[in-house]
């Protein structure tokens, strides 16, 4: 059975970028509503629920097709929502992504972490309605995706480093309808030393 993860540091670690009561709503309301859900999916399906949130959301053609789009949308859900948990970090304890190799990886890749950086957001910007924009390891090479929903590289065979959520409910309460100041807040509370360790075990 799949369990909420707990937060690994306090509700009101990431303000003023992300406010208490969205992280609040978000970890106890959503996360916890997917956690339920999948588990429920799973329930009849013993050769299926001791199976890893990575295994499932890899290899969901292999699925019973009665499950398949729960196991997508919950599983999903709670798959991206535990890599967000583990991505923020409280701005006092901010780092600096070029002491990490993944820094210098994504300069070697586009050049500057400033176009790396403008190329992210306008991943996460211009995903119409919610879902999520990535960095990924795709076949040995870094790339800037977006996926609707609860979708995620998982699920086309890449390695997620880095993600953003740009549901409404991850920021609406304290941004409204301004998602790029949203986007921009993200970069404030960015942990890059659980970053790379995605980098690292991708290579």
């Amino acid at each position: 059975m799949f369990t909420l993860p707990e937060l690994p540091y306090n509700h009101d670690a990431l303000v003023p970028y992300i406010d208490e009561q969205t992280m609040h709503l978000h970890h106890e309301g959503h996360h916890q509503t997917y956690v339920n859900k999948l588990n429920d999916t799973l329930k009849d399906y013993p050769e299926w629920k001791d199976k890893s949130i990575e295994e499932l959301l890899s290899n969901l053609n292999q699925l019973p097709e009665s499950i398949q789009t729960a196991v997508r949308n919950n599983g999903g859900g709670h798959y991206n929502h535990s890599f967000t948990w583990k991505e923020f970090i409280p701005e006092s304890e901010a780092q600096d992504p070029m002491d990490f190799e993944i820094g210098k990886a994504i300069v070697e890749k586009w050049g500057s972490f400033e176009n790396f950086k403008e190329a992210f957001n306008n991943a996460a910007a211009t995903r119409f309605g919610s879902g999520y924009a990535w960095l990924v390891l795709n076949n040995g090479e870094l790339e800037i995706t977006s996926t609707p929903n609860q979708d995620n590289p998982l699920m086309q065979g890449q390695t997620p480093i880095m993600e953003l959520d740009v549901w409404e409910h991850a920021y609406y309460l304290n941004y409204q309808n301004r998602r790029p100041e949203y986007i921009n807040a993200f970069w404030n509370i960015l942990n890059w030393e659980f970053i790379n360790e995605q980098y690292i075990n991708a290579k």
